[in-house]
């Protein structure tokens, strides 16, 4: 049998914290245990509970998003933090990595997408939203030209997998890549976890860079 995911939630618009207690509710697997409606809480929270994943909002009164990310990695570094925000703020995705987010999702993401990303923080692993990679690549200043390293690292996929990728630098998601190839989302699902493993990539905004890196964006 499959354990439970424990989930807390921290936001301080009460709307946002019903609809996504309602999305997380009919969800097999995950239990959105408790609820903050600031940072202060959502880190007592997590020290309190111990859940598997935070799931905590950027702009919150008492402390902000990025401060709680902070004191929750701090005191209980086992708790896993997916930050949420809304489009057009991804200004602070690369702060938000740096401290140690484990996924960086928009609110408005649909219900499969908002689980996806807390079972793959729980996993160890890292989601960031298509959208949010496609912002953050533009705002990133130009790589150095074809290192070495990258480009050794971009032969070793398949072809299949290099189209994958390009489309992922793109900003695209998993369910635009399978229609742009005729392929189903779990095939580009399949196509994602195997690149991020030959890549040595923990999330979309890796596999961009080195993508852009490589050179196979263009100018």
């Amino acid at each position: 049998m499959t354990e439970t995911l424990r989930v807390v939630l921290a936001d301080d618009d009460s709307l946002i914290r019903t609809a996504i207690d309602a999305i997380l509710r009919p969800v097999d697997g995950i239990d959105l245990i408790a609820q903050a409606a600031d940072g202060r809480a959502a880190v007592d929270l997590a020290v309190r509970h111990r859940p598997d994943v935070a799931l905590l909002d950027i702009q919150m009164p008492v402390m902000d998003g990025l401060a709680a990310l902070r004191e929750i990695r701090r005191l209980a570094p086992a708790v896993r933090v997916v930050v949420l925000t809304t489009f057009g703020q991804d200004e602070y995705v690369a702060q938000a990595l740096t401290d140690g987010a484990a996924g960086f999702l928009l609110k408005e993401s649909a219900a499969e997408e908002l689980a996806y990303a807390i079972r793959a923080a729980a996993a160890g692993n890292a989601y960031l939203s298509p959208r949010i990679t496609r912002q953050v690549l533009d705002r990133l200043p130009a790589p150095p030209v074809r290192p070495d390293r990258d480009l050794a690292l971009v032969e070793g996929l398949s072809g299949r997998e290099r189209e994958v990728l390009v489309l992922l630098a793109q900003g695209l998601s998993n369910a635009e890549i399978g229609q742009q190839l005729y392929v189903s989302e779990g095939t580009v699902k399949t196509h994602v976890y195997r690149l991020f493993t030959k890549l040595n990539c923990d999330n979309r905004v890796q596999a961009a860079m080195l993508a852009q890196r490589a050179g196979l964006l263009g100018s």
